[in-house]
């Protein structure tokens, strides 16, 4: 039986993959059908060793590879709103970088992928159109605290009355569990602090239209508080 030959490159070898120009290491070796091939830089493929040559031998032009640095203004589960569209909110469920180079100019730009809260609709946006409403470690605290899962109605709806059965639903489940005035009281203060805070943060009239229904419903509890302790 003939003896295997040795391999010309060894694992941590520095060489130039003469096709591409480019520099890589050794990582692996790997013997197929009589021949070496070599894996470098701990990728997929494999190079035969014509395709390779060590850089300390090698003569032709290295081809330098670019370096681009992106900074991420949002992340996956990030609430955001999307400008145009309102009140609405949004979760981050995707993003990518598309680098564009041409002869005399360059620049890389940042798509985010969003379904909306209400309706699961997708959207693809640049990171100027979006504004952030909750990072993702808050968001889903933020969504069930101001009962925006309630407003989901795939036929037919439309935002006002779904925002007024928001609160209604949310009364009526508060009423249901804890069967106590005083905690409906304050879990409608907060709604009423939330969209307070909204409405200081985007002046859409929506978020205010909530905030006159929670007090209407919060003079009627006051007052029948008053009416009982006459009793």
């Amino acid at each position: 039986m003939a003896k295997r030959k040795k391999p010309k490159y060894q694992i941590g070898d520095t060489v130039v993959i003469t096709i591409y120009g480019t520099v890589g290491r050794i990582t692996d070796v790997k013997w197929l059908d009589g021949d070496y091939l070599y894996e470098v830089n701990k990728s997929h493929g494999l190079f035969i060793e014509s395709a390779l040559q060590l850089f300390s031998e090698y003569d032709g032009k290295i081809m330098e590879q670019e370096h681009i640095d992106i900074e991420y203004k949002f992340f996956i589960g990030d609430l955001v709103q999307v400008s145009g569209y309102g009140a609405d909110l949004f979760k981050v469920i995707g993003f990518r970088t598309e680098i564009w180079r041409y002869k005399e100019d360059a620049w890389e730009d940042v798509i985010y992928e969003l379904s909306r809260i209400n309706d699961g609709q997708w959207l693809e946006v640049g990171e100027e159109e979006m504004t952030l409403v909750a990072d993702a470690e808050s968001a889903e605290t933020f969504i069930q605290k101001l009962g925006l899962l309630y407003l989901v109605d795939q036929e037919k709806s439309t935002k006002t009355p779904a925002l007024q059965n928001m609160v209604r639903k949310a009364e009526y489940e508060e009423i249901n569990r804890k069967k106590e005035k005083n905690e409906l009281i304050d879990h409608l203060l907060d709604i009423y602090n939330d969209y307070r805070i909204l409405y200081e943060l985007f002046s859409d009239p929506e978020y205010y239209h909530v905030m006159r229904v929670v007090l209407k419903k919060l003079k009627s509890l006051v007052s029948n508080d008053g009416k009982n302790s006459h009793v």
